[in-house]
Formats: C-alpha cells, structure tokens, sequence
C-alpha cells in the first residue's frame, strides 16, 4: 500500500467522532486505507449480497456482530443501516467505532444527513496525488507519464497498464453506477456523452451545446452531469462573482477528477501523444486543479476554489480563498516562460486590489522562481501554493 496523506486526518477524526466516512471515486483506495486504519476491527462489505441481505433483513443483529466497530465498505448499497447506526453508537458513546465508505454521493450524503448529522465526519479520498506518489519512489519519470497515468491506486500497485485498465474500470464501476442511479437503457449515448464531457475538460460548461452534440434533451444532460459528478468522475468549478465592473462568465467549468481516466476517453494512447496533443494545456489545468483539491482534501479543509472570467474574455484559471483574501493562480502548460503567462494574473491583481493574496503561476517547467510579485511553481510543486 502506497502510503496516503489522509491517514493522519482519518485517525484524527476517529478520535473525535464515532463514525467516520470515507467517501471518493470508486477504486481511489478507500477501502485499503480503511482496512489499514481499522485493521482490528471486522470488515464487511456491503456489495457482497449475502452481506447485504443480513444487513438489510437483520439490521440489528448485523451491527451486533461488531460491538466493537468495523469497517462498513460501500455504505450506501444499504442505506437503512443508517437509523440503526445512529440508535448504536449513540446507545454506546465510545468514538472511532465505524468507519464507513461510500463511492455514490446521492444516497451516502443524504442518509448521513439525515440519520448521523453529527456523529459523522467526512474525508474525501481521491486518486493518488504527485506527492504521495513521490513519497513512495513511484511517480512517473515526466509530466507528460504522470499526466497519461493519472492517480489510481491499481496502476502502481500492480503489472497492469492505464490502456487495460481504464476500459474495464468504466465499464464495472462508471456505467453500473449510472444503471443503478438512472437506470440509463441507451449506453452508447451515454458512453459518447462522457467522452464529449472529456474534451470540455478545462472549459465553460454549455450545457445546450453539450446534449445537442449527443443528441440528448437538455434535461438528460443536466441529469448525467449530475451522476457523474456524485460518482467522483467530474466536478465543476464555478465562477467567482465579486463586482470588478465587468459582466462576468456565469456558468462552471468543468473538469475530472483523474487526468488518466481523461487521456484514456480522449485516445490518447501514449504520453508521447500528449506531446502534441492539441488539448494538452485542458489536460494540464485540470492536472494542476485536481492536484490542488487533492492537497486540501488531505487535510481536512474545504477547497474553496473558483475561475474568473469576464465577457472581454479577460481570466484567471483559479481563485483560492485562502488567508482573508483570494490567491489567484494561473496554469499553463509550457516548459518555457512566457511574457503572456502573467497578462491574466498582472490585471486580476490590478482589479482585486487588497483582496490579492500570493499570486502564482503554475507551468509545465521545472523549479520555483519570483517573477516580480509572481511566485513561479513547476508542474512538481503543486502542493507548494499552500505555503503562500
């Protein structure tokens, strides 16, 4: 097991809460890192049927047979347990008994909410960042591998290849989760609909332009949107609307979460390929982006992350709130500096006034410079904006 930052935030939490849950795209490593953090206590997942039918015929008795905790794997394949789980510990008063996981936002969230308000944390688990993969003397030699192989756990932990195991992944997880949310009887739509997603990577959200070019309703788009951002495929980032007297861009963009999973629905075949690739700079933001998420979701804090654009077409990539203020931080993909790098950053600034803090620029080159009142970060030191 390659080691993950959000351990420490997991023991933590178990110290203050009785239940944590560990919710995240399917096959980030939820379940290793639960068993490792509980590995006295059972493990029962409830994807196994039999599991589940004792689960949801006897709920009761189920929890009894760990009247120590356990590890409850895929939660929200029995929601009904959560009503008992409640009656449980609050019967009980120990913390750290159960630590939960779950890959589906829709039914996880809203039976936390509602049952366990209070007595639940919650740790969202992603792919592997850079830096955990550093750590472990197992990241990709270049950008250009590290972009093509994004961060799931299975790709290093096993002889396998991103070309053999990203069809099997979509089509065992991405697809049965959308069956099981939406009961989606037209695959082949939906199959085109998130590689057409995977080509917006990095791009203002249109919605209209984005079911005609499927041939699906506006509705239908706006529903598979949804599904795959409550499975951890994508997120949207959305505007930042303070007044700088522009008309400002009002729609989200949208990225993934892994840039593996969106080099393998782009074709893209090789890292090689990305060399060229003409959406290699959307590849790259949405690198840096879920990079970004990545580092304060291991620590336990919100990434209350936005995009600025006006309708002059004036933008930043980012707006971190963070200390009081905003950081901007722009990404480009190039390995050389470029005077246009720092336009968009130089006139944010200018318009933000106090409210700037650290502005940054983030490229696909090496090292970290001071560019005047731009700190420059290479591709490796994402994780660094932090400490701006």
């Amino acid at each position: 097991m390659i080691p993950r930052t959000a351990e420490t935030l997991v023991r933590e939490l178990l110290s203050g809460f009785p239940i944590v849950t560990v919710t995240g795209p399917r096959q980030s490593g939820k379940t290793t890192l639960a068993r490792a953090v509980m590995a006295d206590r059972p493990y029962r997942s409830l994807e196994d049927p039999d599991v589940r039918a004792l689960a949801l015929d006897d709920p009761r008795g189920f929890l009894s047979q760990c009247p120590d905790g356990a590890v409850l794997d895929e939660i929200q394949r029995a929601p009904e347990l959560f009503s008992y789980l409640q009656t449980h510990v609050d019967g009980d008063g120990r913390m750290g008994r159960f630590l939960l996981t779950g890959s589906q936002q829709f039914g996880l969230l809203s039976g936390i909410s509602q049952s366990l308000a209070g007595r639940s944390a919650f740790v969202e688990l992603l792919p592997l960042s850079h830096a955990e993969l550093v750590e472990a003397g197992q990241a990709p030699p270049t950008l250009d591998a590290m972009l093509f192989t994004g961060g799931y756990p299975a790709l290093y932990d096993r002889p396998v290849s991103p070309r053999q195991w990203f069809p099997a992944y979509v089509t065992a997880y991405v697809e049965r989760d959308v069956r099981q949310l939406l009961q989606v009887q037209d695959l082949d739509a939906f199959q085109r609909f998130v590689r057409l997603c995977a080509g917006r990577s990095g791009q203002v959200l249109n919605l209209s332009s984005l079911a005609a070019d499927c041939g699906i309703t506006h509705n239908t788009a706006k529903a598979w949107i949804s599904v795959l951002e409550a499975s951890y495929v994508l997120f949207l980032l959305r505007p930042h609307h303070a007044n700088f007297n522009k008309r400002l861009i009002k729609s989200p963009k949208l990225y993934f979460h892994d840039t593996g999973l969106l080099c393998w629905l782009l074709g893209v075949q090789t890292p090689e390929q990305l060399v060229v690739h003409p959406l290699r700079g959307q590849v790259f933001e949405t690198y840096v982006i879920s990079e970004l998420r990545k580092a304060f979701l291991n620590r336990g804090e919100p990434p209350l992350f936005h995009f600025w654009r006006d309708s002059n077409g004036n933008e930043v990539d980012l707006l971190i709130e963070w200390a009081g203020g905003l950081m901007p931080v722009e990404i480009k993909s190039g390995q050389t500096l470029n005077r246009d790098f720092f336009t968009g950053l130089e006139r944010w600034t200018a318009l933000a006034g106090d409210m700037a803090r650290s502005p940054t620029l983030i490229y696909g080159g090496e090292g970290e410079h001071q560019r005047k009142d731009v700190r420059v970060l290479g591709w490796e030191r994402v994780g660094e904006v932090l400490s701006g």
